[in-house]
């Protein structure tokens, strides 16, 4: 997020180091004005590095974005007894299971 020019409401850069594509570097710039007009600047490559150190003094904070599917969400422990001391079926025999089956054998 940066710093709001003068006759905008917010100001927002995007940069993409490498693009997975064409491998090359892109900084976005997207101002939105007080009548609600979006104005969008691009550049590429050399351009969008040194785009990126004029706006570099500008910036108030950074929004990082996090990759939430590398986040174990559960223990991978299992317990074989229920809660009265049980021990539990095992339902990696798939074949043992009645779910699903149908008897074709009757006209």
């Amino acid at each position: 997020m940066l710093v709001p020019q003068e006759g905008y409401l917010t100001c927002e850069v995007d940069v993409l180091v490498k693009c997975p594509i064409c491998g090359s570097r892109i900084v976005q710039l997207t101002r939105i004005e007080n009548e609600d007009k979006l104005s969008v600047i691009r550049k590429t490559n050399a351009k969008a590095k040194k785009f990126f150190e004029n706006l570099k003094s500008n910036i108030l904070y950074e929004v990082k974005n996090y990759d939430y599917s590398k986040i174990v969400q559960g223990s991978k422990f299992f317990l074989n007894y229920n809660e009265f001391g049980v021990k539990k079926r095992c339902y990696s025999n798939l074949s043992g299971m009645k779910l699903g089956k149908f008897d074709f054998s009757t006209p």
